[in-house]
């Protein structure tokens, strides 16, 4: 199975939180992946080969926005936009708020160290077993496990509850 285009940015999207560097980052994984074709190993599944490049990629636009962000002195570059909501549309509010968190938990995952982010997506968001991550980021399954359950405790010490 061959990954889409529109699985593949939905998981660099993830990572990166922001839909315009992830379409760049994605246009980026593409070239990349052209140039390297003559590398590419077909005993291995091709989907994993390009996921292995884009997870790649964001790595590298995570290294040099952290760097950006030290040069610039500028800690905040992702801070969310007020959004205002008349009080007669009760539904928008709703929709206002669900929109909110997914910001909020975008913005969260963004944050989270390389080391975690890439297995928390790699298995919980897109499904991979804890064997196939810890192929594809050289680790051992127990190490995704552990990952994976650290990632999670981040997360939820970052996001407001929701009760």
């Amino acid at each position: 199975m061959t990954a889409t285009k529109a699985d593949l940015h939905r998981f660099v999207g993830r990572y990166v939180g922001a839909a315009d560097d992830a379409q760049d980052l994605l246009q980026e994984t593409y070239a990349a992946a052209w140039f390297a074709m003559k590398r590419y190993d077909p005993a291995r599944p091709f989907d994993v080969w390009l996921r292995a490049i884009a997870l790649n990629k964001c790595r590298d636009w995570s290294r040099r926005r952290a760097v950006r962000r030290v040069v610039r002195g500028i800690m905040g570059l992702d801070a969310p936009e007020a959004l205002t909501v008349d009080d007669d549309t009760p539904l928008m509010e709703s929709t206002l708020d669900d929109r909110r968190r997914a910001q909020a938990l975008q913005h969260a995952l963004a944050e989270l160290p390389d080391a975690l982010k890439a297995p928390l997506l790699l298995a919980a968001l897109k499904g991979r077993s804890h064997a196939q991550v810890a192929d594809l980021l050289g680790i051992t399954p127990k190490a995704v496990e552990t990952r994976i359950a650290r990632a999670r405790k981040k997360l939820a010490e970052k996001l407001p509850s929701s009760t």
